[in-house]
Parts: structure tokens; sequence; C-alpha cells
């Protein structure tokens, strides 16, 4: 039932997203003391140019309680 999204600037290898969905499954099932059997984990790539629209809905217009770690950056320097 714990669902883990990852949404990245493309660029990282199969291999890499393989062991960081395997780092992050692992760290969730001990933090939360489940099972992985209940957990899924997607990670999706966006170029400089996508990732200005999905800053927008999935980090800057979500409600301050929902972002647990705020950028540091400006998603335009990545343009």
């Amino acid at each position: 039932m714990p669902h883990i999204s990852v949404k990245m600037l493309e660029g990282r290898t199969e291999e890499q997203k393989k062991r960081l969905a395997a780092a992050l499954v692992r760290t969730l099932t001990e933090e939360l003391h489940c099972s992985d059997h209940y957990v899924t984990c997607t990670i999706e790539d966006y170029s400089a140019v996508e990732w200005q629209k999905v800053f927008q809905k999935e980090i800057a217009e979500k409600p301050a309680g929902a972002v647990y770690k705020k950028a540091e950056y400006d998603p335009k320097s990545l343009l």
C-alpha cells in the first residue's frame, strides 16, 4: 500500500534506477515496519524542459505540509 514515486531529470542508467528503487523500498519498510510485499515504486525521467511543469505541479503547488524537503534551487537554472 505505500507507493514511492521518483521523478527526476533523465540521464541515470537502468542499473542506477534499480539500485535506487531497492534502497528506497528497503528504507521505507524499515521505517514504517511493513513488508515489501505491499510496496510499489515508480521512477519517471524528464527533460529539463518537461521538468518545469512537473516541478510546478508536484512541488510548487503542493500544500506546505505535503513537501517534507524543499528545493534549494530554481528549476529554471536547469534550462
